[in-house]
């Protein structure tokens, strides 16, 4: 059956239920699909199911630390399967709640896999949907590994739905999914193995915090593994063994209980028929102006990871395109996607954050610097809870005094990051910033002695 819209919205997450409800309430006729259940990655499958976890490593990590320093955490423990039930109370209501909502606004949702038939049509079932125009923020999926056993290999969703904790797990990739996972499951009980084929795990955040992370995640018990590509995956009887091989032609196996694909997501944009529509994509994406228009086909954007940007995959950049992308179609083009400093967080314990510029890219791009960097496991904040793991590393502009990056490791180092990049956003030059009255004594206070 055919069916005529103004605007057809694929996927159900951040940029795209903002792109829907923003074109709906300015009355336009929207549909919306989706093969999954509705709600998208970050509230179903990623950044909230995630935190309720790590909120529970946090609390058993802080117990351990604290012990002996007057209090007893001998009996603190995580106990998975309540844990899970907790994760789900969040989970669970989502998809039914953001399917209602849709319905209330006047959105007309389906349920299948949507693939292009033409350029603004899909097919979704025995329906064939047209439209005006099309958005497509159909989020991103773990990659390929091609490798041989992949089909032994769970997904990071996977993992957040387990009922039981397996003793033994190996994570694959050096990402922050693997750290994130890897330090919840240490603090669970699990003996944690991360195999990283690169020389340098967490690539994309500063390599000196990087390595306190990487020498706190070993203290905790975890094996990290570097320069190590992962060749094959074997299914012996109840447990797995994986083969990996170094440079030098060197073989190991380990043997575990359960294998996580932690080696990093591509756009889920594979089985949409993209080439019917005529639009152009790479392994990236979406290929998109700056309007987040397709390149090939005016009647067609994207939003979120699904678009070829060069922006982080992160929730609230999704949301930001969105509201791009549904200004453009209301409006005609006339709103661009902009280089913001966005923070980045890896949700270990101690979380590990940034935002900016590296101190390797403001090198390359010539840019004149100071640096303040150090190592601050004896300042008071995180002396009087135990956290031997913090320290930050400060990139600041000769001349101008603006802050050019912000890299944090340790307690609230989440939180503090959203401080530098509200600076950097409004150019706030690092000495006023450093002359600003914090209330004391809280880790926001410390920013004043990073400047």
């Amino acid at each position: 059956m055919k069916k005529k819209f103004d605007l057809i919205v694929i996927g159900t997450g951040s940029a795209a239920a903002t792109v829907a409800f923003k074109c709906r309430f300015a009355g336009w006729d929207v549909a919306i699909v989706d093969f999954r259940p509705f709600g998208g990655t970050c509230a179903l499958r990623g950044c909230d199911p995630k935190k309720v976890l790590v909120g529970a490593a946090e609390i058993v990590d802080w117990a351990r630390r604290m012990h002996g320093l007057g209090f007893n955490a001998e009996n603190v423990r995580i106990e998975w399967q309540e844990l899970m039930r907790f994760k789900r109370s969040f989970t669970d209501p989502v998809p039914g709640h953001q399917e209602q909502r849709l319905v209330e606004a006047g959105i007309h949702v389906f349920h299948g896999r949507a693939s292009f038939v033409g350029p603004t049509s899909v097919e979704v079932g025995t329906d064939i949907l047209e439209g005006r125009y099309v958005v497509i923020a159909t989020g991103a999926k773990p990659r390929k590994l091609d490798i041989s056993g992949e089909q032994h290999v769970t997904e990071s969703d996977r993992f957040l739905e387990l009922e039981e904790l397996p003793h033994r797990i190996v994570f694959i990739g050096g990402g922050y999914i693997s750290f994130e996972f890897a330090h919840i499951a240490i603090r669970a009980g699990s003996e944690v193995t991360i195999l990283h084929r690169g020389d340098r795990p967490l690539e994309k955040f500063d390599p000196d915090l990087v390595s306190q992370l990487v020498k706190r995640t070993q203290h905790l018990g975890a094996t990290v593994k570097l320069g190590l590509q992962v060749e094959l995956i074997e299914k012996i009887s109840d447990r797995l063994r994986v083969h990996a091989s170094g440079r030098n032609g060197q073989t190991e196996v380990f043997e575990t209980d359960l294998v996580v694909h932690g080696a990093g997501r591509v756009a889920e944009i594979d089985d949409l028929n993209l080439t019917a529509a005529g639009v152009r994509s790479d392994k990236r994406g979406v290929q998109v102006n700056e309007y987040l228009q397709s390149l090939s086909n005016p009647a067609v954007y994207a939003a979120g990871d699904a678009a070829a940007t060069g922006l982080p995959a992160l929730t609230p950049v999704a949301g930001y395109e969105g509201r791009i992308v549904a200004s453009n179609l209301l409006k005609g083009n006339h709103r661009k996607f902009e280089a913001l400093p966005i923070p980045t967080i890896v949700f270990t314990v101690p979380p590990l954050s940034a935002v900016g510029l590296s101190e390797q890219a403001a090198r390359q791009m010539g840019l004149q610097f100071r640096v303040r960097h150090e190592n601050t496991a004896g300042w008071y904040s995180s002396r009087r809870i135990g956290q031997p793991c913090s320290g930050f590393k400060m990139l600041i502009e000769d001349g101008t005094d603006r802050i050019l990056g912000a890299h944090l490791i340790g307690p609230n180092a989440d939180e503090l990051i959203n401080v530098f990049a509200f600076a950097m956003q409004l150019e706030t030059p690092s000495s006023k910033l450093k002359h600003m009255l914090f209330g004391y004594p809280t880790v926001a206070s410390d920013l004043t002695f990073m400047l």
